[in-house]
C-alpha cells in the first residue's frame, strides 16, 4: 500500500504537471478554473494510470523483499509461493473494485471531458448542434440540445407508421421533466390515412404541450449521439438499455462498459504471471535485469490494452474482441501459471 500511494501520486503529479505547463497559456484567467482544470485532469490521469501503478507497486515490493532477503526468510519459514502471492492479488483486486466504483462518480468518469470544456471555455456547457436520432416510430431533430439545462430548441418530430409519414410535430422549445420530453406549444400536422376525394385532408389541431421520448435523458442523448466515451457506469447501462430497445447499434456503449468493468482486472493477472518469475535471491538472478524486464513487459501489455480500447471506441474492432477476449486470455494464462508453478 505504501508503494501504491507513492507511485500513484508520482505518476499523477507527473502527468498533470506537464499537462498544465503545456496548456497553461490557453486556460482561463480565473484561478478557480485553473484549479478545477488541474483537479479534473488529475481524475483523468488517475483513470488512465491507476491500473499500471498497481503493477509497478507490486514490482517495487518484490524488489524490496528480494534485496532485504525477506523472501528467502518467508520460504525458510515454510510459506509457499501462493501464500506470499495471496496478499498481492487480494489487495490489488480490492483496489480495482474501488477503482471501478469510482466510475459511478461523474467528475471522475468524465474528468477529461470536464477539463477539456474548461480549456475551451465551455464551463457552462456548450449546446449540441443539429442532433438527429430515432426513437420508436419517431424521427427526431433538435437544432440545439442543452444537456445541463435539460432543454432543447427548434424541435422537429416525424412519426412513421409502416413506412408512411403519419404526423409532423414542430416546437420551438422542449424541456425534460418527469422522465419525458415536454414539447412546449407544439404544432401538429396530421396526414389522413387514406388520401382521396372523400378524405378530410390534412389536420392541424390546436397547439398544446406534448409528452414524448420517455426516459431519453439529455445527458445520455448528448453522449450517445456525440460519440462520447465518457460515461458513468449507471449512464452507460441506461444508454445500453435505451439503445438496445430501439435496435440501435450499442457497440460503443458496450466498449465503454468493458473498458470500465472488465479491463482493470488485467492487473491481478499480470501480477500473478510476474510474481512466479521473481527470483528468490539476488544470487539467482540479476535484480536490476528482472525489474527492467518486468517494467518493460508491463508497459507493453498496458500499451496493447490501451490501443485496443481506442480501437474499440472507434468501432474498428468490437469490444468483445478488443477488450473482453484479451482479458479472458490473460486470465487463463495467469491461472495456468499459478497451477503449474504455484505448487512450490
Amino acid at each position: 500500500m505504501k508503494y501504491v500511494g507513492i507511485i500513484v501520486t508520482a505518476l499523477v503529479l507527473f502527468f498533470v504537471g506537464f499537462d498544465v505547463m503545456d496548456n497553461l497559456a490557453g486556460l482561463p484567467d480565473s484561478a478557480n478554473l485553473k484549479l478545477l482544470y488541474a483537479l479534473y485532469r488529475s481524475y483523468y490521469a488517475l483513470d488512465i494510470l491507476f491500473p499500471i501503478a498497481l503493477i509497478f507497486a507490486m514490482i517495487a515490493s518484490s524488489i524490496f523483499l528480494i534485496r532485504s532477503n525477506s523472501l528467502v526468510a518467508y520460504y525458510s519459514l515454510g510459506y509457499s509461493k501462493t501464500d506470499i502471492l495471496r496478499p498481492f492479488t487480494l489487495i490489488s483486486t480490492l483496489l480495482i473494485i474501488v477503482y471501478i466504483l469510482l466510475h459511478m462518480y461523474a467528475p471522475f468518469a468524465k474528468g477529461k471531458e470536464y477539463s477539456d470544456n474548461i480549456y475551451s471555455n465551455k464551463i457552462n456547457g456548450a449546446p449540441t448542434q443539429n442532433l438527429f436520432f430515432t426513437y420508436e416510430d419517431y424521427y427526431v431533430f433538435f437544432k440545439e440540445l442543452h444537456p445541463l439545462q435539460q432543454s432543447a430548441k427548434e424541435i422537429r418530430v416525424f412519426k412513421i407508421e409502416n413506412n408512411d409519414l403519419r404526423e409532423v410535430i414542430v416546437a420551438k422549445e422542449a424541456v425534460y421533466t418527469d422522465d419525458y420530453w415536454v414539447l412546449k406549444n407544439a404544432e401538429r400536422v396530421l396526414k389522413p390515412r387514406d388520401i382521396g376525394l372523400k378524405s378530410k385532408g390534412i389536420e392541424i389541431p390546436k397547439k398544446e404541450d406534448l409528452r414524448l421520448l420517455r426516459d431519453f435523458k439529455p445527458n445520455i442523448l448528448d453522449q450517445v449521439y456525440e460519440g462520447s466515451s465518457s460515461y458513468t457506469i449507471l449512464d452507460a447501462f441506461e444508454a445500453f438499455r435505451i439503445l438496445d430497445a430501439q435496435n440501435v447499434n450499442t457497440d460503443k456503449v458496450k466498449s465503454v462498459l468493458y473498458k470500465t468493468i472488465v479491463y482493470p482486472f488485467f492487473v491481478p493477472c499480470v501480477l500473478i504471471i510476474i510474481f512466479f518469475f521473481v527470483p528468490i535471491s539476488p544470487r539467482f538472478l540479476n535484480v536490476s535485469l528482472f525489474s527492467f524486464a518486468a517494467l518493460i513487459g508491463t508497459l507493453l501489455i498496458w500499451g496493447i490494452f490501451y490501443a485496443l480500447i481506442q480501437l474499440s471506441n472507434a468501432k474498428v474492432v468490437s469490444g468483445e474482441v478488443g477488450i473482453l477476449l484479451p482479458v479472458v486470455l490473460l486470465g487463463i494464462s495467469s491461472f495456468l501459471v499459478w497451477y503449474k508453478k504455484g505448487r512450490g
